[in-house]
């Protein structure tokens, strides 16, 4: 049995001070959680969300990493940097860096490879836009994407990442992909890996990643091949939030 591990993605959000707000009031909400919960924060918040998640179940996670060790990245992050700073996670290739920030599936695959490389949980995002799906590429470009990110790494290490899927026509606008959907996606995710990295597929965790929240989180969860969710809006609020940890 895949453990669920729903992941927070709190996009550019948060003051240090409110960040450690949101944590305190979040932890006793998701203490007895049955999935592990991750909150990916802004850098800057590092610090204030480390300290208070001291003693919780709650992991941090970034939102972003470079693939060198260091170097003149001005506005990058190694992954070293990531782990001293409390990191256990850090969001890959999520459809805003791709749309905003030039991020390509080559360099999705090299920040892979960087973040598995120093002991840290990638959460890799593919998935396609509205034309995309309607012209009938889904399947095609999502399986894609999935193995051009984890080229050379071993079935042990693909079977420890998590892999987000994020319908970029539902991020953002309110829409959500029926749980048929996202269901159906996901299992042609998890084919993609089982054709290149055989049982590995049983192990490696697959979220939805387009606007779960807690009126749609239960009926998602239902799914068997959803394992979690990487959540944006819902992730901000700690009522919210804890009824997507809790399946609500």
């Amino acid at each position: 049995m895949r453990k669920p591990i729903i992941a927070g993605n709190w996009k550019m959000n948060k003051t240090p001070s409110e960040a450690r707000q949101l944590v305190q009031e979040l932890a006793p909400l998701v203490a007895d959680a049955q999935c592990d919960v991750v909150v990916c924060t802004p850098a800057v918040d590092f610090a204030a969300v480390s300290e208070a998640i001291r003693g919780t179940n709650i992991k941090l996670g970034a939102q972003n990493v470079h693939w060198k060790e260091s170097g003149a990245y001005t506005g990058e992050l190694s992954a070293a940097m990531l782990k001293e700073a409390g990191c256990e996670y850090v969001v890959i290739g999520h459809s805003e860096r791709r749309q905003y920030f030039g991020e390509t599936d080559e360099t999705v695959n090299l920040r892979t490879r960087a973040a598995v490389a120093a002991g840290l949980t990638p959460i890799i995002c593919v998935g396609e836009k509205r034309e995309q799906r309607e012209a009938g590429y889904t399947d095609t470009l999502v399986a894609y994407q999935t193995l051009t990110a984890l080229t050379g790494l071993t079935a042990e290490q693909v079977a420890k990442v998590v892999i987000a899927y994020e319908p970029v026509w539902a991020i953002g606008t309110g829409l959500t992909a029926t749980d048929e959907q996202a269901n159906e996606t996901i299992g042609v995710i998890r084919e993609a890996v089982r054709s290149a990295y055989g049982d590995a597929a049983d192990e490696v965790r697959i979220q939805y990643g387009g606007s779960m929240n807690p009126k749609n989180a239960h009926g998602l969860m239902l799914q068997p091949q959803i394992d979690g969710g990487l959540i944006g809006g819902a992730s901000l609020k700690a009522e919210d939030f804890s009824k997507v940890v809790h399946f609500e």
